[in-house]
């Protein structure tokens, strides 16, 4: 649609030591596509919001405001599907990518221990949660303790957290992947890396086309607006 404000800016809600902030395009609230009041948790993700608005051109794109696009998410999604989001995420322990490992060539076979073996020796001292490692593709069953303890990780977050560990969950193919990029533990950057390194390698050896040149440059934003998210979020 077309642009129909001037300025975009950050007001408070409530308080001064309660309520939260709101996003206004010519002072007037923004809300969410559902029609929710978005209060934003923190002034900085607020103003990161309110960034993306001013930013539009004449006509509004959407999809250029992932920080938006994940408030929303929070907001209207999160709290109603939280049953289902919950085990849908706890599930990508039981065949992380992490954990299933190439049987050859051996300089992929090393890439993968070098990188990915730190990622889940962090989460098992992190979380108590030790996944096992197998190699080839045939699903290995994992630790019932381990799977439960990263469930209860899951489920302690809040939603406005859960809106970003689904979206780095589901483009990383990786809980543990997802959970170290939004603890800090990666960068955007070295997530990126570790979650795409059987495709870089692939691309190594044989070249890459414009369609996976797209995918992979969605990828790396999407990554990187989660871990943005998630920083703003903190303040």
């Amino acid at each position: 649609m077309k642009r129909f404000y001037k300025a975009a800016g950050v007001g408070k809600v409530g308080g001064e030591t309660e309520g939260g902030f709101r996003v206004e395009l010519d002072g007037r609230p923004v809300r969410s596509p559902a029609k929710a009041p978005l209060v934003f948790p923190s002034l900085p993700l607020a103003q990161g919001v309110a960034d993306e608005w001013a930013a539009q051109g004449d006509q509004i794109d959407a999809h250029s405001m992932p920080l938006m696009q994940l408030s929303s998410t929070a907001v209207d999604l999160i709290p109603v599907k939280r049953p289902e989001i919950v085990p849908a995420i706890s599930a990508y322990a039981e065949t992380d990518l992490l954990c299933y490992r190439a049987e050859h060539p051996q300089p992929l076979v090393e890439r993968q221990a070098r990188l990915w073996q730190p990622l889940l020796d962090w989460a098992a001292l992190t979380y108590d949660a030790p996944l096992h490692v197998c190699a080839g593709l045939m699903p290995k069953p994992q630790p019932d303790e381990a799977l439960a303890a990263l469930r209860r990780v899951v489920e302690q977050t809040d939603d406005w957290y859960l809106s970003a560990l689904q979206t780095a969950t589901g483009v990383c193919g990786s809980i543990i992947v997802a959970l170290a990029l939004l603890e800090g533990r990666l960068s955007a950057e070295e997530a990126f890396d570790v979650s795409q390194l059987d495709e870089t390698y692939q691309i190594e050896q044989w070249g890459e086309d414009a369609e996976a040149t797209k995918r992979r440059t969605n990828v790396r934003a999407e990554i990187v607006a989660c871990r943005r998210f998630v920083d703003l979020l903190r303040g």
